[in-house]
């Protein structure tokens, strides 16, 4: 039996303050953070995967300012933090990418671009964002973004079987063909959904939701019985699970024993 050693975890999360989501905006963003300035952040910090596409408003300096779109993220990423920066990160909901950004969740996957970019009617609203102040760039958008947007059942309908689907996978540790059922669709159709809604699989939405776990409780004990809290096979299962989306076996993450980290400029130009 492997004991889970705690050590410093790093994520960026934990440096996260949750921003409330206007009811106006909740069609289309399902949270929203923020990072503080002033936050004391370590040398190094992890962004684990993710399966939301985020919008990043990011100030270094009062005259450097980016906005950008980060896909979802299929595999841990390790930073350091080069200077001082505020983030306010806002995260679009299951199957809202398209009606916000004018492109497929798939499209973005492990991939980073300027909003500007992008023809859909939240990349209008580049320059507004870019020059308000972070307390009130959701104010803004719950003023003037639902007016933009286009009233298509077709896309409520998805968003509402996304939403309970990824409920379900995320909390539930409901297996994929019992969603499916549970949501009167067809695996085909839930496969096609999460692709063109949020960019990963059902299969690969539930290892990073339940990685994503792991994480979040650091005390939960041995690696063992978190194993198999979590539904895995064995502890060897969730080892090679976890190495494959962190990139290090889950005693060396929580040991501190991560990759080198890049400067998060690196991640933008990319």
């Amino acid at each position: 039996m492997t004991t889970r050693l705690l050590g410093p975890t790093r994520t960026a999360e934990v440096h996260e303050r949750p921003v409330g989501i206007p009811t106006a905006l909740r069609p289309w963003f399902a949270a929203a953070g923020r990072i503080p300035g002033r936050a004391t952040l370590p040398d190094s910090f992890t962004h684990a995967p993710s399966v939301a596409t985020t919008v990043v408003l990011r100030r270094q300096a009062a005259d450097h300012r980016d906005l950008m779109v980060i896909g979802p993220r299929t595999r841990a990423s390790y930073y350091a933090a080069k200077a001082p920066a505020s983030c306010l990160r806002l995260r679009i909901a299951p199957g809202a990418v398209r009606s916000l950004l004018g492109v497929a969740a798939d499209e973005l996957t492990d991939h980073v671009a300027p909003l500007a970019e992008f023809t859909g009617p939240l990349a209008g609203f580049t320059e507004q964002l870019l020059h308000t102040e972070p307390a009130a760039v959701l104010s803004l958008l719950e003023q003037q973004l639902p007016q933009h947007m286009p009233d298509d059942p077709a896309a409520r309908a998805h968003r509402a079987v996304l939403a309970a689907a990824t409920a379900a996978l995320a909390a539930d540790r409901a297996g994929v063909s019992e969603v499916a059922a549970r949501l009167s669709v067809s695996e085909r159709q839930l496969r096609k959904l999460f692709t063109t809604g949020i960019g990963l699989s059902p299969k690969h939405f539930a290892r990073i939701a339940r990685v994503r776990r792991l994480l979040s409780d650091p005390d939960a004990g041995p690696l063992a019985h978190l194993a198999a809290d979590e539904g895995y096979y064995d502890q060897s299962h969730m080892t090679a699970d976890f190495r494959a989306l962190m990139g290090v076996p889950p005693s060396w993450f929580f040991e501190g024993r991560l990759p080198a980290p890049v400067p998060c400029e690196d991640r933008v130009r990319g």
